[in-house]
């Protein structure tokens, strides 16, 4: 059975289709999973129903997710995305962004006696929580945390900024994790970014527990399920394209790593783009066979305007590759339900 997207539509299927010239053949691997994660819609959600209940606007700290287009489409709903709290107006209800915020800000919420909605994504709670069990509120079992992530990311930030300063360390690279040099190395812990690269964030796991075999890994991966299973379906398809188009925006780490693992996993060539209309078409010549995905925060409408511009330019054959299916989806807060 053909997939949705490789379905022809209007006048390709008229009689005038045989007296216009002769499109080049282009094929197409969609990878599966690809666009938005469950963490992703939930935050969405929120504020669109934040937006159903409160009078309007609606007040975000920071982007929700990491995509413009998902941004602008609550813009015009009546969403106003500020950077810091001291942004919004008294009495004016404010959402965190899914990937998380430091505790200072609820804190700084409640003091204004703000209403606030935490949109924080559940997995990312969960490295929360990690970091503290950790610590241990200080007491002589608490470990030091080495945070496996990017340094100036609004998730590493707000997972930092669970403890108090000094309780934890940044690795960004292979290259610092052969070089920190913990004051207490008998009593480390180590948590991830959610949206890391797997095999890279493998190889830095494996220096730490090399060089310090007592450290104190994540009771379950930290790396989110989505985070994984787009990067497994990249690397199912990259091998076979000439190029791999990630729908994402330059902001969002998850998407990021996609065009890196694809580029690794053996594709000629790997662009992340943020909308159709920032393809530099040139990009397609010569290419026989593209490979298609989004990051965690797109939406699907951003492949299927894609595949649309694809189908005025070529004849197209569409083969989606799916890895395994997802079926995670979580609940509002509770103050939503």
């Amino acid at each position: 059975m053909p997939h949705p997207l490789n379905q022809q539509h209007g006048p390709e299927n008229s009689g005038k289709s045989r007296m216009t010239p002769k499109k080049p053949p282009l094929h197409v691997l969609l990878a599966a999973p690809r666009g938005f994660c469950a963490g992703v819609d939930r935050a969405i959600r929120v504020v669109e129903e934040a937006l159903r209940r409160y009078e309007r606007p609606v007040y975000v700290r920071h982007e929700i997710v990491h995509n413009r287009t998902v941004v602008e489409a609550l813009q015009s709903q009546g969403a106003v995305f500020v950077e810091d709290l001291a942004e919004v107006p008294e009495d004016a209800p404010v959402v965190f962004s899914a990937h998380g915020v430091p505790k200072s800000v609820p804190d700084e919420a409640r003091r204004r006696n703000l209403t606030y909605l935490d949109a924080t994504c559940p997995l990312v709670s969960k490295v929360h929580r990690e970091a503290e069990r950790h610590y241990a509120q200080g007491g002589p079992e608490s470990r030091h945390i080495l945070v496996i992530g990017h340094a100036g990311h609004p998730e590493v930030e707000g997972t930092m900024g669970q403890l108090p300063p000094g309780a934890m360390t940044l690795v960004q690279s292979a290259e610092e994790a052969r070089a920190v040099q913990p004051a207490h190395p008998e009593r480390l812990a180590f948590l991830t970014q959610t949206t890391l690269s797997v095999d890279d964030t493998a190889e830095i796991v494996q220096i730490l527990r090399t060089r310090f075999p007592g450290i104190v890994g994540p009771r379950r991966e930290d790396i989110c399920y989505a985070t994984t299973n787009r990067q497994s379906a990249v690397k199912a398809i990259a091998h076979d394209c000439d190029l791999v188009l990630v729908l994402g925006s330059a902001n969002s780490s998850n998407s990021q790593r996609l065009r890196e693992v694809a580029e690794r996993a053996g594709a000629s060539r790997a662009i992340l783009l943020p909308r159709v209309q920032a393809l530099d078409w040139s990009a397609l010549d010569g290419v026989t066979t593209l490979g298609l995905t989004a990051g965690a925060s797109a939406p699907e409408t951003l492949v299927e305007e894609l595949v649309a511009h694809l189908r005025d330019r070529y004849e197209l054959s569409i083969e989606e590759r799916r890895v395994t299916q997802e079926n995670v989806v979580f609940r509002l807060p509770a103050t939503l339900i």
